[in-house]
Order: C-alpha cells, then structure tokens, then sequence
C-alpha cells in the first residue's frame, strides 16, 4: 500500500511541497519554502555524509567526455572549490529574469568574498604574478570560503575537513530547523502527475502525495524524470574542461585553495587548478615528482551544447569546442612557463565536464518562472541553465531557486 506524505499539526494543508535532491537548487528550494512556514519533505538519493568524506561519494559519468557528480546529501556542492561568480546575468534577463536581489541575497548569506593575501599560496600568486607579466588580466576568484576558518589544506574538491566553505547541507539543516522533514536513501522513481497537474512522486513501492514538486535532482537525472510525463528535454552541456601542468619543484601548490585565481578569455576561463591525477600523469611520463612540485591550470570552455541525456548519456567534443580548448590551452601554457615550469614537462589530462546542466532548460521544459507545462510542477537545478556558463553556476542556481520560490 502506498505511503502518504504525513501533514505535521499547525501546518495548513494547502502550503505544502515536495522536494526532490538536495544540491545548491533543490536545498535554497526546501529552505526557502520551510522559513516561509511551508511543510516540506526533501528527498535525496544519496546518503548523509561526513564532509570530509565526499570524494568516496563521486559519481561520475563517463559519457565521451566524463561527466562530473556526487550522489550524497548536498549533492555536488560537498565537492565544489567554493567558486562564487555570477553567471548567465545577461542571458536570464533576455528571459524576463532579474536576479539582481536575489544574487545580493545569496552572496550576502553565504559570505562571499575573495581570500585575503594570507591566504593565496606560493603557486597561485606566481601563476598570478605571471599572468600581469604576459598583460592578462587575472583577478582572484570570489569565494564562499570563511578564512577564518580555512585551513589551506588544498583538499576542497575532497570534502572540506574544518566546514570553511559553505555547501548545501547548511541550507538543508536550515530548513530542518524550520520543520522540514529529510529523507535519504530514497531514489525517485516517478513523477505522478493526473489532469494536467502534479500530485506527488514515488519512490519504488512508496508514494508521496502533494500538489507543488520541484523537482532538482541534477541535469542528468531531472530530465529523465520530467520525460517519464512527456515534458521534453533539451541538449546537454557540462562546461569542458582540460588539465594542464607540469614540473615546478618544492613550489607546494597542493596546499593552496583551489582555483583562487582566474583569467577571462573570451572563449575560455583560465584558472589556477592542481590536480592529483597530474602527478600520476607526469610519473608516467617519466619525472619523479611529489605531490608538492607540480603547477597546473585549468582551461574551461562553454561548450556546445551537443550531449544528450536519454536511455544512455553522451557528450562529446565539436570541432568548436576542441579549437576553444586549444586556444585557452596555448594560454595556460604561457603562463605556466613564465612562472617558471619546463614546458618539456607539460602533461593533459583527459577532457572533463563539472557542470552538466541545460537538459530541463527555461524555454524548453520549464517557464521563466521555473514551472513545467504540469501546474504546480517546477524544476529548479543546473538543467534548467538557458545556456553554457563557461563558469562555476552555484551561486547562479541558487539565485534561480530564490527567485522561484517567490513564484511558488
């Protein structure tokens, strides 16, 4: 027999909803909604997680190029590098979307600013130092990281051990605190959706009756839930990108805070990156090196939107996609020697993409209120992005689910 959604006492039965994944969208959604005296039940696929053990929690996709994920309570924030740029401004506001108090609202809540001196390492000021010497213009990334509390450990896309950078669970535990209920472990199954309308989702044999569902379980999983009702899905995007390093001895840039620097190109962001997954590179390739004497940078590009997500997923790389790679890597390259690395030494890695979104995207599945064509149904994750950001979208998620929830 199917499971109801039980109604908490002096919760109307009329402000209720439903809440599916628990990453930068779904968990603004759920404690939006809960601090505006709504009943909510979130529901997460993945399992609650200590922070510092996130990295046991990818879940990667290789789909041509290999597509980047968590599955766990807080999604892929428990692995983000703390990036806070605004993105996709220009693009939402063509759409009649202005995010302009809500991208105030987000930065003020989540602390956002740039390290201070004390904080940017030997290996990021000279990448740094480099770029001005070349005339790029380089510029320290905005971060959601406390320094106060940083401990310079370089290990964010790890899981942060000391809880400096904020990520999703804050947000989910906010809304707990405000009455919602959370349930993990659950995989949705299945919209249920009758007359034009939602009416609540299943969970295997479990059902959970509501009649206001957002949905926010990922650009790789949205839409495959939206399409088992008919709504159509969109090409797939995921922000390519590619790894570049090489030899710089003693220079201990494993222990700086990732990617806290970064230079616009007009068809790429360059930006300070180590990678373990160098070292292991240049080892095969011959050098005898330690984590401490590799220097890197990442060349990301907003790619075409070519993938696809359906009974299998695919995304490869364009001819366009592959010339805007080369282009941002010649620059990478430039830097990288001028602060000081062999370019003998220099080693890629296979492509990657860390923002897989567009796949439920506005004008396509969802309205520029966010709400599919079945009322009271809303989407409200990276698959809903009109366009490839080129750029790190959380704080543009979360400032989309803001400005949703006040639609709801």
């Amino acid at each position: 027999m199917a499971s109801q959604y039980l109604i908490t006492p002096g919760h109307p039965l009329s402000s209720m909803a439903i809440v599916v994944g628990s990453g930068a969208g779904g968990a603004t959604v759920a404690k939006e909604l809960a601090e505006a005296g709504h009943q909510v039940l979130l529901i997460e696929k993945g399992p609650r997680i200590a922070e510092e053990d996130a990295y046991r929690h990818y879940a990667n996709v290789d789909a041509g190029v290999k597509l980047m994920r968590t599955c766990c309570l807080g999604g892929t924030t428990m692995v983000s590098a703390g990036n806070a740029m605004r993105c996709l401004e220009e693009d939402l506001r063509g759409l009649g979307i202005d995010l302009t108090r809500e991208f105030s609202e987000a930065e003020q809540e989540l602390g956002v600013q740039e390290l201070p001196d004390e904080l940017i390492g030997e290996g990021t000021r000279r990448l740094m130092d480099a770029a001005s010497r070349l005339g790029l213009p380089v510029r320290k990334m905005p971060k959601f990281i406390d320094p106060g509390k940083c401990c310079m450990d370089g290990r964010c896309s790890f899981g942060c051990p000391v809880q400096a950078r904020w990520n999703a669970v804050r947000f989910v535990e906010a809304a707990r605190e405000h009455g919602a209920q959370v349930l993990t472990g659950r995989a949705v199954s299945a919209i249920l959706a009758r007359g034009g309308r939602v009416t609540g989702v299943r969970c295997g044999s479990k059902e959970y009756h509501d009649d206001l569902v957002v949905i926010a379980a990922g650009a790789l999983e949205t839409p495959r839930l939206l399409g088992s009702i008919g709504i159509q899905s969109a090409p797939l995007f995921c922000d390519t990108f590619a790894s570049i390093g090489g030899v710089c001895p003693g220079i201990r840039f494993h222990q700086d805070v990732p990617m806290g620097a970064y230079v616009a190109q007009s068809s790429s962001l360059i930006l300070t990156h180590y990678s373990r997954q160098l070292v292991a590179a240049l080892r095969g390739a011959g050098h005898t090196v330690a984590e401490g004497d590799v220097l890197g940078m990442m060349v990301k590009i907003a790619d075409e939107d070519t993938g696809r997500v359906g009974d299998t997923i695919e995304k490869g790389v364009t001819g366009t996609d592959a010339l805007r790679l080369a282009e941002g890597s010649s620059v990478a390259g430039a830097i990288l020697a001028e602060a000081g690395v062999d370019p003998s030494t220099f080693v890629t890695l296979p492509l990657r993409g860390s923002h897989p979104g567009g796949t439920a995207r506005i004008g396509v599945s969802v309205d520029n209120r966010l709400v599919t064509p079945f009322s009271g149904l809303y989407a409200c994750d990276a698959s809903v992005l009109p366009a490839t950001p080129g750029a790190p979208p959380i704080l543009t998620i979360i400032a989309l689910a803001k400005y949703a929830v006040k639609r709801m």
